[in-house]
């Protein structure tokens, strides 16, 4: 009986494991630009259908620890980087593996940006799309296993 349970639990826990690596729940490192360094963690999850991210650490040694958003001007203004939520409102896009129509917020200039979220590499990475109008940029952000 136990051996049964426990394939159970194995078979699930697989599942589970295929469904985020298809998906942005999870924990990313995001990668600063410049240096190629892991800059911070950011920890995504759902909320009925909808992604939301903030971030769980910042990486960089140099970096304040106690950094506020000074130039947000929502809500959101001079509430602390630590817990910030900066993904909000990602929705899967109907017969695609790809979340859009939320928005992310960059805490270091204060700007939100249309954002599209897509898994690659079987889930290992993720390409972050912040776009405000026909302009953009897109960054690779590395899942934390």
């Amino acid at each position: 009986m136990k051996l049964k349970v426990f394939a159970a639990a194995a078979v699930f826990a697989s599942l589970t494991g295929v469904a985020f690596a298809n998906s942005p729940v999870g924990q990313w490192h995001t990668i600063d630009d410049k240096t190629g360094a892991p800059k911070s963690l950011v920890i995504i999850s759902e909320h009925q259908g909808v992604m939301r991210g903030r971030v769980e650490k910042i990486l960089r040694k140099e970096a304040d620890q106690n950094a506020k958003c000074e130039k947000c001007s929502d809500e959101r203004k001079n509430l602390p980087i630590l817990g910030l939520e900066i993904i909000r409102g990602a929705k899967k896009a109907p017969d695609k593996n790809v979340w859009e129509d939320g928005e992310i917020l960059d805490p270091e200039n204060g700007k939100t940006y249309g954002l599209r979220l897509t898994p690659i590499e079987n889930g290992a990475k993720l390409e972050v799309r912040g776009s405000m109008g026909p302009f953009g940029r897109t960054q690779t952000w590395v899942r934390v296993p």
